[in-house]
């Protein structure tokens, strides 16, 4: 919905439903599916701070320390410590560790940097 989505159904809903759901997102409701929503309400939240979150995301489609810091004005320390502090919220063995359990959880958002 951050990115603008107007709607969110499942791909296994009856032809019918996604037609209908077409025609009012068409119409500017938004739609989103009820076990969808029932599962987002059910979902913990980050516990990562949004820079945190900026840093795990970009390390997550392939950026070095050094690559990121230049991308977001930091230093490579800086870097470094928010990995540390994000691996450590969401006790996770390492830094890949870290970016699969907030993948899991939908929490990265890998096409907002990197």
């Amino acid at each position: 919905m951050d990115a603008g989505a107007r709607g969110f159904l499942l791909k296994d809903r009856p032809p019918h439903e996604l037609v209908d759901a077409i025609r009012r997102v068409a119409a500017g409701e938004q739609v989103i599916d009820s076990e969808l929503a029932a599962q987002a309400l059910r979902a913990p939240a980050n516990p990562l701070s949004e820079r945190e979150a900026e840093v795990l995301t970009c390390y997550a489609v392939g950026s070095d320390a050094k690559a990121i810091a230049s991308q977001l004005h930091l230093s490579q320390g800086t870097v470094r410590n928010y990995l540390a502090s994000a691996t450590t919220k969401l006790d996770a063995r390492n830094r890949v560790d870290a970016i699969r359990i907030d993948s899991e959880a939908g929490w990265i958002q890998p096409g907002r940097r990197g």
